[in-house]
């Protein structure tokens, strides 16, 4: 049974951050991780995570990323985007085939 992913894209980017978690650069990676947004004890959606994984930098500091591979920025998208900060404190990593 494989994987489904939404585009070419994200298929593209889980095997680029599989072969980072083989290199060791990334581990505890997981993918279509749901985060409730919630607001003054309401639910109003949930933001669904393309990838989450812990980033091994250079200077040996671990970075958690949440991240999501993008081809087109909907207006939904940004307004769960900026929830995501204010609700969780979590800025989005966003990655683009061509950038």
């Amino acid at each position: 049974m494989g994987l489904k992913f939404d585009s070419r894209w994200e298929a593209e980017r889980w095997g680029q951050i599989k072969s980072m978690e083989r290199a060791g650069i990334v581990i505890n990676l997981d993918r279509q991780i749901k985060f409730p947004i919630v607001m003054n004890d309401i639910k109003i959606c949930d933001y669904i995570a393309d990838f989450v994984y812990d980033l091994k930098n250079e200077d040996g500091t671990i970075s958690h990323i949440v991240e999501d591979a993008k081809g087109v920025l909907t207006p939904e998208f940004r307004l769960k985007k900026k929830m995501m900060l204010a609700v969780h404190g979590i800025d989005i990593l966003l990655t683009y085939k061509n950038k």
